[in-house]
């Protein structure tokens, strides 16, 4: 699977930096929070807003502080413990219960009658490895992201923890950011949960890098040559 994108991890960091409200925006709309961008906008930048529930304004909040740290921590090789932490700051200290371990429950998904295991973590940790062993950034990024959204190793906030994860690879790579824009949400959800089903993540996977990798193309940086901030001599 080819990178969509070639950017350095500097120039990624600076994308997901300039749209980083947009994209917590968009995870939490995935989520199913109903918030707007105004609003969200407004949480990031700690100002009150008015009739959004508490919970929501949290979820905002911890998305912000899992997004500071996956930026400020590029260069550690994402694993298990690295997962477990995004969950951490996902879920806080209040949103989620058991923030940051794998959930010693059953949940059930809405949409469909499957039921995912029970998580294992030597198991997870192994799958994880094969996972991350894919040669591709852009592919281990994607299948990343599928594998955690599927395995529902947290009772909450698979969906936003698998993100950060794909894009711990995506960015540190320079391949862009995955996030599902707002008119394709439905038939995201549509697709995972055919997914969840089958297991096969074929189409999905397609469907992501087709509709659901952002990122720029940078020219090269430009540079000062001797003479030419000379402006003086052009008066």
């Amino acid at each position: 699977m080819e990178p969509k994108y070639h950017m350095t991890q500097k120039d990624n960091i600076f994308v997901a930096k300039r749209n980083i409200v947009d994209y917590i925006w968009k995870s939490a709309k995935l989520e199913g929070l109903a918030v707007t961008y105004p609003d969200t906008d407004a949480i990031y930048n700690g100002m009150s807003v008015a009739n959004v529930p508490v919970n929501d304004i949290i979820a905002i909040n911890n998305l912000k502080h899992a997004w500071r740290f996956v930026l400020e921590n590029l260069d550690y090789t994402i694993d298990y413990k690295y997962i477990c932490h995004i969950h951490r700051l996902v879920g806080g200290d209040t949103l989620i219960r058991g923030a940051g371990f794998p959930r010693n429950v059953p949940v059930r998904i809405g949409g469909t009658s499957w039921k995912p295991d029970m998580p294992i973590e030597s198991q997870i940790k192994e799958q994880i490895a094969d996972v991350l062993s894919i040669d591709s950034p852009t592919e281990r990024a994607i299948m990343l992201t599928l594998y955690l959204m599927r395995k529902q190793m947290f009772s909450d906030g698979n969906k936003r923890t698998a993100m950060l994860a794909g894009n711990q690879v995506m960015i540190s790579s320079g391949c862009g950011i995955i996030s599902v824009p707002i008119e394709h949400l439905r038939t995201f959800s549509g697709l995972l949960v055919a997914f969840y089903e089958t297991g096969e993540p074929g189409e999905l996977s397609r469907f992501l890098y087709d509709n659901c990798i952002d990122g720029m193309d940078f020219e090269p940086e430009r540079t000062w040559q001797d003479g030419e901030d000379d402006w003086e001599s052009e008066l």
